[in-house]
């Protein structure tokens, strides 16, 4: 039996029904498998590794091999192979598994600080995925697992979004992109991060394929505050009508406190809302009522009040109609261009004594030289 046994021919493979699994150590229940004449399978995204005496001794890619001193020159070389496969031969075999992996997901577990040409300093979260692959075994062998019975993903991905974030962190601290517009650019980003991060997956056998930026979050404060500039932004020349609208909300919203100091709220709300209201409907009527009535502004409040007023109805101050000027010593009003004042002589022009600039009576200070009037 046991003859028998030495003489069948074996066959070498493995079938990956996992997603994760990187490595598989093939087992060998007896040392009877590799023989002269052994069929190796190995799959498409995968290779094979043969190790002898801590050694790396061959790799070998996709296809179907018949396990022959004359196809393995490398083995052949090897001491411990003199028996040309007749006797088992004491050799380990890892399969490692070359396919894409996809959807590592990574994300930014404290804020990214960065200076921003629209909001100062500002705080980032980001986060997305990428995929990575095995590009050389044999490195990723030496570098990584080892002689590990099994590997997967979850013993290195952690390592793997560390150089992610780095080099993303790095990239968008460099480019100096405005926060306002990233969102425009995940793509590019993502490309040049995994063009820089290859540099030192390389190094450990690995190949980084995709890195996907899937969003950058602003702070609360900063989101908010663009939210309200789009909608200044969409009402536009609506801004005193909003501004009504707001005031009668405000008014029911304080209407609905029934607190004593709610109610007092409510009727200064009410009042100063009824006022502007009203002011709004008075003008639109005086306009209705007089199309051709002119108004101006109050000199010293800068109301505006009707062309034919004598007086502010805000601030008591007299108007002083258009093309005219008030004498500094009775206060008759005189055309602008006047020199002295019809009541009563007054000039309305004097010169500074220290410049001899020209400037109007009752002026304290020389608009030229600052010289004191007398």
């Amino acid at each position: 039996m046991g003859f028998i046994k030495k003489n069948l021919l074996k066959v070498i493979e493995w079938t990956d029904n996992t997603t994760s699994t990187m490595v598989y150590k093939f087992v060998c229940p007896d040392r009877y498998e590799i023989m002269q004449g052994s069929q190796l399978i190995v799959r498409e995204s995968q290779a094979a590794i043969f190790v002898y005496e801590g050694k790396i001794a061959d790799v070998f890619t996709a296809g179907r091999y018949t396990l022959e001193t004359e196809n393995l020159p490398i083995l052949s070389k090897i001491a411990a192979w003199k028996y040309d496969f007749k006797m088992p031969r004491t050799c380990d075999i890892y399969y490692v598994n070359l396919k894409q992996f996809v959807g590592v997901r990574w994300g930014t577990a404290n804020p990214i600080l960065l200076r921003d040409k629209d909001f100062g300093m500002v705080r980032l979260l980001a986060h997305g995925e990428f995929s990575f692959h095995v590009s050389e075994p044999a490195t990723f062998m030496r570098e990584c697992f080892g002689t590990v019975r099994s590997f997967d993903t979850d013993k290195i991905t952690a390592y793997l979004k560390s150089i992610v974030l780095m080099e993303l962190t790095d990239l968008m601290g460099a480019c100096e992109i405005p926060a306002l517009e990233l969102a425009a650019n995940y793509r590019e980003l993502g490309d040049m991060a995994r063009t820089k991060a290859c540099e030192k997956f390389s190094g450990l056998g690995l190949a980084v394929d995709e890195i996907i930026i899937k969003n950058v979050k602003l702070p609360e404060s900063v989101e908010k505050a663009v939210d309200k500039r789009s909608t200044l932004g969409v009402l536009g020349d609506k801004m005193a009508e909003y501004a009504q609208y707001e005031s009668v909300g405000a008014m029911r919203d304080a209407a609905k406190n029934p607190g004593a100091g709610g109610a007092f709220a409510a009727m200064g709300v009410g009042i100063g809302a009824g006022r502007r209201v009203g002011a709004s409907f008075a003008d639109n009527l005086n306009d209705i009522g007089n199309p051709s009535q002119k108004s101006v502004k109050c000199s010293k409040c800068g109301a505006i009040i009707p062309d034919n007023a004598k007086f502010c109805s805000e601030c008591g101050t007299k108007v002083v109609p258009q093309d005219t000027a008030v004498c500094p010593k009775c206060g008759a009003t005189v055309r602008s261009n006047a020199k002295f004042c019809t009541e009563c002589g007054q000039a309305m022009r004097v010169e500074c004594s220290k410049c001899g600039a020209t400037v109007k009576a009752g002026t304290k200070f020389c608009p030229e030289c600052g010289n004191k009037i007398d």
